[in-house]
């Protein structure tokens, strides 16, 4: 007998913690083509988002929404699918499932149900953005969004001062100025890198002092989410 597609042979079902591209559609691999294709269903940040990318690759696999707004409810309703048997694709918008974005919850509550966990590894905005960086690479740290409120990131960027490593931040457009404004006054006018729209038309990769990079950007039409890289106390 054929098990029913996303039907896991054993008793509960499995979640795959899906890597889709950041930008460019072709940064996808064989693997996670064919898990998407081949479980019940794909627990999405954004439906929308998803399904372009399902379109994209004639996917037909049923998409539901899994995001911050709807975790608590949502997440034991997945559960209960994963106890029964069938198997989910856990997509984030972009890049890598769990890092900063609210896959991480339902990554823990399985962990909590003794789910099984698969991961399908690819692309990562941190580790793009890390890899053309020209800083140290060979210890790094990874702080994704610091607080929307001035005086917790503040206080964050404190205690990060004597961070020897490499640090890797995400922050948003609207916040782009205000944090890099407060980086410089409590970190100092150290190198960074500022990555925004990876992989897409209109990549760009700014090097230089964090002084410098406030003066190139404090003009220019602010857009898309950026990755910061930092480079560690000497």
């Amino acid at each position: 007998m054929i098990p029913d597609k996303g039907k896991s042979e054993l008793h509960e079902g499995k979640i795959y913690v899906v890597s889709t591209p950041i930008g460019n559609m072709e940064d996808i691999t064989l693997r996670a083509l064919k898990v998407l294709k081949e479980v019940g269903l794909i627990a999405a940040e954004s439906r929308e988002h998803t399904r372009k990318l399902c379109t994209y690759y004639n996917i037909k696999t049923p998409i539901t929404s899994y995001n911050s707004h709807n975790q608590h409810h949502k997440g034991r309703l997945l559960l209960e699918k994963l106890k029964s048997g069938l198997d989910i694709a856990l997509v984030s918008d972009a890049g890598t499932p769990g890092l900063s974005d609210p896959g991480s919850r339902l990554i823990r509550e399985a962990i909590d149900n003794h789910i099984r966990l698969v991961p399908i590894p690819g692309v990562s905005a941190s580790l793009t953005a890390l890899s053309v960086s020209g800083l140290h690479t060979d210890r790094f740290i990874f702080i994704g969004f610091l607080s929307n409120k001035k005086g917790r990131r503040r206080k964050e960027l404190e205690g990060l001062k004597r961070e020897v490593r490499t640090m890797i931040f995400f922050e948003s457009p609207h916040r782009l100025i205000k944090m890099l404004t407060d980086m410089y006054e409590i970190l100092g006018d150290r190198d960074i890198v500022l990555a925004k729209e990876m992989t897409k038309v209109f990549e760009e990769v700014k090097r230089g002092s964090v002084s410098k990079i406030l003066f190139s950007v404090k003009d220019e039409k602010i857009r898309g989410e950026y990755t910061i890289i930092v480079e560690g106390l000497k």
